[in-house]
């Protein structure tokens, strides 16, 4: 039966990367290749969008967080589910009137300069690796349950991280993003398909979420940790009272009160900010076209990291009463809690269906990280062949040299990725982490929440912004957020650690400050009223505004980007 269900995750795996090859079109331009024409619906798009942001963090992380630390898991999910807001109200309209490529391109086209291109194209690149590494590692925790056995040598982990990597790179490469754009909408009909029926398989056995919360609330939490190189359960102090044992349905399990905050903060601000969902916007046809989809977007995170929440509560309470009769989850489990957190909803497919069960599950898994590998290799390879190579490299390059450049991008980042992930053991973190694949995506809507996103909000509503103070911002946010990363990891995640590791609670109002401060002292471009136009402009007041250059100037060509 185990054997049935590889062969059919394979096989799915395989579907998908074809279909992506044969959805491209017959002549590629970078055009195509980068936006998919920019013809994408509403709901193909909010589908999209879907499938790439609802990663391994979202599928198996919010349920793993939720398992291992109770209520302080729900921040996960309010996090990822409220980033949207400030998406539908700030940016998602203006970016895509605007109409660039990536993230890089629209800075670099709104403050006119080259500078602010290269340092918005390192910033994203060190958000799109910091992203790409926990989807690979969950790549690799799935491959390890579900098969238990790797290939040519390697462990199962091991085989798990390259085999994802390299079915995916093979999509991108291949396909773009309208193959990449229609896969991901099937993919995430495909992961909230497994949602829901793992939720119907649990509610349906009597399972009963209100009684399951006050029975988990009964006794301390404990969760598995390694002494002496044996594993035993070890209860840990509540984070908002040290003379208190945590309780699941209380907060304090693995946030203070500060660290409560900042971990929303960050997830909410972070948002904005990561490349593979801004650039989606840039493949609506209209601005309008743009806000709606983030509207159903909306809705439909709303339902998913809903039953993350279910399905995380219901494996810690089911999986440790099926212990004592499923003899198989002694080699997962010490007294009947996972090592691993992240097997929490595989383990619950295979209770509730067998080792097919466990296949359906192991899918939705390796799909939603293969969905979200493919989205980052796409902004990569726009910030790449498009910001780097086009701009920069060769602006002589033909559509077949810049369509190469942005493959090998492609290749070189997902390499790196992989390599990155495979120095990682999921089991050894256990204990510091409440999910190590939801704790390492945080980092990277933290780096993106304090580099990108005060400056990225401020280019689109403040007019003041110029190009060398949205240059010292970016530079100010990002190394505020890295600093404080690696002060985190040395003070630990208690009190002011906890802050530390979800920095943009205080990075990125530094990093607003001093694009304001550095803005005040130098001037915006030239033809700032023309470019506000574009930005915010109805549809009216830019056919006025494009009549009277026709009139008065003639038609102008595209303004010259500044050093």
């Amino acid at each position: 039966m185990i054997t049935a269900s590889v062969i059919v995750l394979v096989a799915l795996l395989i579907t998908v990367v074809v279909v992506g090859i044969f959805i491209q079109p017959r002549r590629a331009s970078t055009l195509d290749f980068y936006l998919a024409g920019q013809r994408v619906g509403v709901v193909t798009n909010a589908c999209a969008i879907c499938g790439d942001y609802f990663s391994a963090a979202s599928f198996l992380g919010v349920a793993a967080a939720v398992y291992v630390s109770g209520l302080d898991g729900v921040w996960y999910a309010t996090g990822f589910a409220a980033g949207f807001i400030p998406v539908l109200l700030f940016v998602a309209a203006p970016l895509r009137r605007f109409g660039e490529f990536s993230i890089p391109d629209f800075l670099a086209r709104r403050l006119q300069s080259s500078r602010v291109r290269l340092t918005a194209v390192t910033v994203v690149q060190l958000i799109i690796l910091s992203y790409l590494v926990p989807q690979a590692v969950g790549s690799g925790i799935t491959w390890e349950l579900l098969v238990g056995s790797g290939i040519a040598g390697l462990s199962p982990y091991a085989t798990g991280v390259l085999i994802s990597t390299t079915l995916i790179t093979a999509l991108v490469t291949l396909g773009g993003m309208r193959g990449t754009t229609w896969t991901q909408a099937v993919q995430f009909l495909l992961l909230l398909a497994a949602f829901v029926w793992l939720a119907i398989a649990v509610l349906g056995s009597g399972f009963n979420y209100p009684d399951a919360v006050s029975e988990l609330s009964t006794e301390p939490l404990t969760n598995p940790s390694l002494v002496g190189g044996e594993w035993q359960l070890e209860a840990e102090p509540n984070r908002l009272n040290d003379d208190q044992p945590i309780y699941f349905a209380e907060p304090g399990g693995r946030y203070g009160h500060l660290g409560q905050f900042a971990l929303i903060m960050t997830l909410v601000m972070g948002t904005a900010g990561l490349p593979h969902i801004m650039n989606r916007y840039f493949t609506s046809p209209t601005g309008t076209a743009a806000r709606m989809t983030t509207v159903w977007v909306l809705g439909m995170a709303g339902l998913f990291y809903a039953l993350a929440v279910l399905l995380g509560t219901a494996a810690r309470s089911l999986i440790q009463a099926a212990a004592p009769e499923e003899p198989w989850l002694d080699d997962l489990t010490v007294d009947g809690v996972l090592r691993v957190p992240e097997h929490a909803l595989l383990v619950l497919g295979r209770l509730y269906g067998g080792e097919a069960g466990l296949g359906f599950v192991a899918t939705g898994a390796l799909i939603a990280v293969l969905s979200t590998i493919a989205g980052l290799l796409l902004a990569s390879a726009a910030s790449w062949g498009h910001d780097v190579y086009e701009r920069h490299i060769n602006p002589r390059a033909t559509q077949g040299q810049a369509l190469w450049a942005g493959r090998a991008a492609v290749l070189v980042v997902a390499l790196l990725s992989a390599l990155l992930a495979l120095g990682l053991r999921p089991d050894t973190m256990t204990a510091l982490l409440p999910s190590i694949v939801a704790t390492m995506v945080t980092w990277a809507f933290a780096l993106a929440g304090s580099a990108l996103t005060p400056v990225f909000i401020l280019t689109i509503w403040w007019r003041g912004t110029t190009a060398p103070g949205a240059v010292a911002g970016m530079i100010t946010g990002a190394i505020a957020a890295i600093t404080m990363f690696a002060t985190g990891t040395v003070v630990g995640g208690r009190g002011i650690g906890e802050m530390l590791m979800t920095p943009t609670i205080l990075a990125a109002p530094l990093a607003a400050l001093v694009t304001i401060v550095v803005s005040l002292r130098t001037r915006p471009p030239a033809d700032l009223d023309q470019l506000w136009l574009k930005l915010h402009g109805t549809a009216a007041d830019r056919q006025a505004e494009r009549l009277a250059r026709l009139t008065i100037d003639g038609v102008s060509g595209p303004q010259k980007e500044q050093p």
